[in-house]
């Protein structure tokens, strides 16, 4: 019961401005669901970018209720992108569930004080600030040639550079949240925008329902309160 409250505790105390996009996103997506053709994969679509879109709001105000709603979300995700051939984004959805939902399910300290802990790549110095994203920038380029190759060698996949782009990016950004590093926030904007490409083509080719369309680009209205109006940017923005 007590968890329950915690759970509850999380959902409340937002921003006001993640409060309307997500009222707005849960509204919209389900207009577009109920007036479209109602299959199984549509509504698997639209609960997974509800749960979607709470869980990257949740991030974005350092509320570590993502673990169940990230869990949840990135199952439903496999499935959807398995029916449309968007095979990295299962690869992508994985690393979610390893990189940010399970730690917070399992690893209680990673819940507490979320915000304290939140740091930045850049340095004291111009050389300093690059050491800090070499790591980073090589691991993107290294994931993005393997991805693409398998794709290409070993699938069907249709749209194998976005989506090996899209997923790698995601990824990355999986990792700096988990360790908590604000520069997150740069690698989720620019895979929302890859995102929308990716799953615009993909409905505009009839593979998957317009919702995941949306929900990207929500996701990208989300990046850019975290810019203005997230703890991530907190200390930056007194500044």
């Amino acid at each position: 019961m007590n968890y329950c409250k915690w759970l509850w505790s999380q959902l409340l105390g937002w921003n006001v401005q993640s409060y309307i996009l997500l009222f707005f996103g849960l509204g919209f997506n389900l207009a577009l669901t109920l007036s479209s053709p109602m299959t199984t994969i549509s509504i698997v679509t639209f609960i997974a970018g509800a749960l979607g879109l709470t869980c990257v709001l949740a991030i974005n105000n350092a509320k570590p209720v993502n673990g169940w709603l990230g869990l949840l979300s990135a199952i439903l995700l496999i499935a959807v992108a398995f029916t449309a051939k968007n095979y990295m984004e299962i690869v992508m959805q994985l690393s979610y569930i390893v990189l940010l939902d399970v730690p917070v399910l399992l690893m209680p300290s990673w819940n507490q004080d979320a915000e304290q802990k939140i740091s930045g790549l850049r340095g004291d110095s111009v050389a300093t600030t690059i050491k800090n994203w070499l790591p980073y920038v090589f691991g993107f380029v290294v994931v993005v040639l393997i991805m693409h190759t398998l794709l290409v060698h070993l699938t069907d996949s249709p749209r194998p550079l976005i989506d090996s782009i899209s997923s790698t990016t995601g990824i990355m950004g999986a990792i700096l949240t988990t360790l908590k590093k604000r520069e997150t926030y740069y690698f989720w904007f620019a895979q929302g925008i890859l995102s929308v490409i990716l799953w615009g083509i993909t409905a505009a080719q009839g593979g998957a329902s317009p919702v995941l369309f949306v929900t990207y680009m929500l996701y990208i209205g989300n990046d850019i309160l975290a810019f203005t109006k997230s703890p991530w940017f907190a200390k930056q923005l007194d500044n």
